[in-house]
């Protein structure tokens, strides 16, 4: 299989996760809500290393997103790409966080956020990796 990788749409892509995260998970959007489904206060959060955390989470969006254009192979139809990233979100990491998320015996309300996150940013992703073939 010869797949050709265009790692600038891969970067973008990597990257829109961010863009996509930073509103998903806003005070606005589902914030406060996923703050409170973990147990998280403004004072607990402001914990941790930032530059570990941003830089770890750049690098994991952009393993999903070199192995998302490596499954999507030559699709260069972004309506293609979007139902290719939706269906890897919601038939692949959904189903498996959800499955943790039993057993963990977290909150439903807390998997719909998390899970949703992941569906519309490897929605986003598939959309942009396409578009750029």
């Amino acid at each position: 299989m010869d797949v050709q990788l265009n790692f600038l749409a891969i970067f973008v892509a990597a990257l829109s996760t961010f863009l996509i995260g930073g509103v998903w998970y806003s005070p606005a959007v589902f914030g406060k809500a996923w703050m409170r489904e973990n147990g998280f206060t403004e004072e607990s959060m402001k914990g941790g290393n930032m530059a570990k955390i941003f830089g770890l989470t750049f690098f994991l969006g952009l393993i999903a997103a070199v192995n998302l254009a490596m499954f999507m192979g030559p699709e260069n139809k972004p309506f293609m790409g979007a139902l290719w990233g939706f269906l890897a979100g919601f038939g692949w990491v959904a189903t498996f966080v959800g499955t943790h998320y039993l057993f963990e015996r977290k909150s439903f309300k807390l998997f719909l956020i998390n899970a949703g996150y992941s569906i519309v940013a490897l929605t986003v992703m598939g959309a942009i990796i396409a578009a750029w073939k």
